[in-house]
Order: structure tokens, then sequence, then C-alpha cells
């Protein structure tokens, strides 16, 4: 699966500006494909999700990562077990919030986003007790 992140000339980008830039793709990516964006940039406790999307009975917490290569070890260095615990965490908030989605599945998803644009989505990345 892939999008094309929209790039800018000049000076270099710095890493939060990468990372808008991924996110920004990565939500007209879901929008693309029928999903509809929730919210972005949840922020409770110690945690935030990048983009929560909703498609038919699913709600995905979805985490974004700026990605320089697609790697066989890429889902241990972008999502080590304190970052996903905090987002299992930020998801029970939001939950708790938004009682419209207690009869949701819910899956955890990670998409990386290159330099060139191109994603890959991993669905279900982890799992989280919720």
């Amino acid at each position: 699966m892939t999008a094309k992140a929209a790039s800018s000339g000049g000076l270099p980008e710095s890493s939060s500006a990468k990372g808008r830039r991924g996110e920004e793709a990565a939500a007209r990516f879901l929008f693309d494909q029928g999903w509809l964006i929730v919210a972005r940039n949840f922020k409770a406790g110690r945690g935030e999700v990048d983009i929560i999307a909703e498609k038919g009975d699913i709600l995905s917490f979805v985490e974004v990562k700026f990605w320089t290569i697609f790697g066989p070890e890429e889902l241990e260095w972008a999502m080590g077990a304190g970052k996903r615990g905090r987002i299992v965490e930020t998801a029970k908030i939001f939950l708790a919030r938004h009682r419209q989605y207690s009869n949701a599945r819910l899956r955890f998803d990670l998409i990386l986003v290159r330099e060139d644009g191109s994603l890959r989505r991993i669905e279900s990345a982890f799992t989280g007790d919720i």
C-alpha cells in the first residue's frame, strides 16, 4: 500500500515537521481507504495516539512513524514496550470519554512513512488489554 507525502523544497525539515508530514500522509491514506478520522493527536495522561480512525465496526488506534527503511526489525524499533503501553493507556482514556465506541472491535495499527512518501501499514501491530 503506497501513498505520496508532499515534500517541501529548500531547507532541511525538522523531525517534528517530518512527523507532521508523515501523519498527514497517513491520515489521507486512511481516508482514501474509507476510514473516518475520529481524532488526531489525542493526548491523555502520559500518552498520545496519532490517529484514531473508524471503519465499520472497527476502531483503530494508529501510531505513525517517519521511517527511513522498511526492514524486518522495524516494528520492534518503532514500537517498544513502553510506547505500546502508553498507547494502550491513552486508548483506554479515549474509550472512557467516548462511550459510543464501547462495542467497537479495537485494533492497534502502525503506519510507517518513508522519506519518498511511500507508506507501509501494519494492521494489528500489537495487542493491548482494554
